[in-house]
C-alpha cells in the first residue's frame, strides 16, 4: 500500500508572526474595513433614511415613465386597445 500521510504543514501547525509590522498593519486595515461596513449599515435618522428612499422611488418612477412613453409612441395603436380592455374589464368588475 502507498503512505497517505502528508508531510507538509497542517493548518494548526501554521503560526502566523504577530510582531511582524506586516501583521500589525493588517490587522489595522482590517480594523478600517470593517468600520466602514459598521458605517454602511448602521441606523439612520429617520428623515435621511425616508428623503433616501424617496429620491430611489423618484428615479424609479421617472424611469417607468420614460419607458412607457417610449412604449405609446412606438406602438400607439396597442397601447390604446390595451387602455380599452383595461377599461372594459375594470367596468365589468364595478358593475357587479
Amino acid at each position: 500500500m502507498t503512505d497517505t500521510t502528508s508531510t507538509g504543514p497542517y493548518p494548526e501547525d501554521i503560526e502566523d508572526d504577530v510582531d511582524l509590522e506586516s501583521a500589525r498593519l493588517q490587522r489595522e486595515a482590517d480594523a478600517i474595513l470593517l468600520e466602514g461596513e459598521a458605517q454602511a449599515f448602521a441606523p439612520k435618522p429617520i428623515h435621511t433614511a425616508v428623503r433616501e428612499d424617496a429620491a430611489a422611488a423618484r428615479d424609479w418612477g421617472r424611469a417607468l415613465t420614460e419607458r412607457l412613453r417610449r412604449a405609446v409612441e412606438d406602438e400607439p395603436v396597442r397601447a390604446t386597445l390595451y387602455a380599452l380592455g383595461l377599461g372594459v374589464v375594470i367596468g365589468l368588475l364595478i358593475a357587479r
